[in-house]
Formats: structure tokens, sequence, C-alpha cells
């Protein structure tokens, strides 16, 4: 089991942010949360992560029980990527070097780097087509090849899990697709990390992902595989108006319906 999320809810002062979130993501699984603003998304994520310790509840995370070991060795097995973690990195450093720090987990790059974390970041950026983007500082790059970077940098450790925080926010269409093509093949490595993909967007959700969470008002609404909750009839109940669904190579693409109110 990846994650095993048992009757957790979490409290802040008088508000409950989390309620009784039961989830599992089993090995071979990847999974889209998608939740409104406000739902709880980024609250459940820092729990995961062990930044945030839970209310009431159980959670464990690569067969870790939180509160049973050390989560900050845990979190050496998580590859977590944000556009809030873009605000920390270094405006001076280079991607090459942002890289590297990867594989500590730190911000800027503070140890000699062996011969094989050289070259494993090197083939990252070189599977991410991002060569021409060795030398370049990290204020030079564009909001999409940050978003590369910080994912090859996420991948220096070798993480079991990956989570990806909205990474598509700010891009533009063509942008956002090579972003989405570089998540694919991550996906279809043999070996490689079980995906969380956190998104506004139901059209994001590539084929590779198997299974979607709905998360709403720090509730679960829906959780399963994608032929089950990516429906007009289960989408509907979880956005409150009437959505159309159509199937274009194997990702959804929702609208509203014409006889929708917003209010």
């Amino acid at each position: 089991m990846i994650i095993d999320v048992k009757n957790v809810t979490w409290k802040r002062d008088n508000t409950t942010i989390l309620r009784e979130i039961n989830w599992q993501v089993k090995k071979s699984e990847h999974w889209c949360i998608v939740g409104l603003n406000g739902s709880g998304k980024t609250s459940l994520l820092q729990i995961l992560c062990g930044y945030t310790w839970p209310t009431q509840g159980e959670v464990q995370v690569l067969g870790n029980r939180y509160g049973e070991v050390d989560v900050r060795e845990v979190r050496k097995s998580i590859g977590w990527v944000s556009t809030a973690l873009m605000a920390h990195m270094h405006d001076n450093e280079t991607a090459f070097r942002l890289v590297l720090s990867g594989r500590e987990a730190t911000i800027g790059l503070y140890n000699t780097p062996s011969e094989e974390d050289i070259e494993k970041a090197s083939e990252l950026l070189h599977t991410f087509g991002c060569d021409a983007l060795k030398n370049r500082p990290f204020r030079a790059l564009s909001q999409g090849e940050r978003q590369k970077v910080l994912i090859a940098r996420a991948l220096m450790a070798s993480p079991r899990l990956l989570i990806l925080d909205e990474p598509c926010t700010g891009l533009d269409l063509l942008s956002r697709e090579q972003l989405l093509a570089m998540i694919e093949q991550i996906a279809a490595q043999p070996d490689g990390p079980t995906l969380l993909y956190v998104t506004h967007h139901i059209e994001e959700i590539l084929p590779c992902f198997t299974h979607t969470l709905l998360l709403k008002q720090g509730a679960i609404e829906a959780a399963g595989e994608n032929r089950h909750i990516l429906t007009p009839e289960q989408l509907t109940r979880f956005f409150g108006v009437p959505i159309d669904v159509r199937t274009s190579q194997g990702r959804s693409w929702v609208s509203i319906g014409e006889e929708a109110t917003i209010r």
C-alpha cells in the first residue's frame, strides 16, 4: 500500500478543514486529486508529507505509520512539486545545480555532487528536452521550463511517490501539453514513482492516471477508477451544475450544460 489514510479529520481553530478522510492508493495506481479552491487539497498533501498532523485518524505512507517513524526520513522518498516551491529557489542558481540539489532535497547545492549524481542530472535534463537550459539561471527560465526543472529535481532522489501540485498553473496551451507529455513519460517508466496529480481541470487527467479522488468542502465526494468518476452524472453532482463530458484521445473534456444557471 502506497497510501493508507483512515478516518482523518483536521481542524484549525474552530474550523474543520478535512473531515473523515478514508483513502487508499495501491502500487501501480496513479491518482488525480480534483477539487475547487478551499476544498482541502493542500491540507491533505501536507498531512501526507508529515508537515501537518491530523486532529484524529491514522496516516500510513510507503508502509510507514506516522507517529511511529521519523517523517523526515519518509520525506526522502517523496517528491513534491508545486508552484509555491518556486518562490524558495535561488534566482541565480543554474538549472543543472537546481536539479543536482534534489539529491539531498535542499534549497541550494551545499555538497560536492558525485560523478553518478552529475550523470543522473544530465540524463534527466536530456530526457525532458532541457539540455539547452543546463547553464541558465532559474530567473531566466519560463514558467513551463521552471516546472520541468523542478520535476527533474524531484526525480533526482528516485522517489517512490511523486506529488505534482497543480503543475500546469500559469502555462499556455502549448507549454501545458508539453509538460503533460513529460508526465506521461514518468508514468510509463516501469520502475517509476507512484504519481499524485492535483488539479482543478478535468482535461489534465491523462490516460496514465487510473483513479481520481473528488474532494469537496473537506470531504471525499467520490474516489475510484476514472471510468466510474469522470461521468456526467458524477461530475454534475460534484460541481453542482449540469456537466457534459466529451472523451478524446483518452482524456475527458468537460463543459457546463446549456441549461445550467451559474450563481
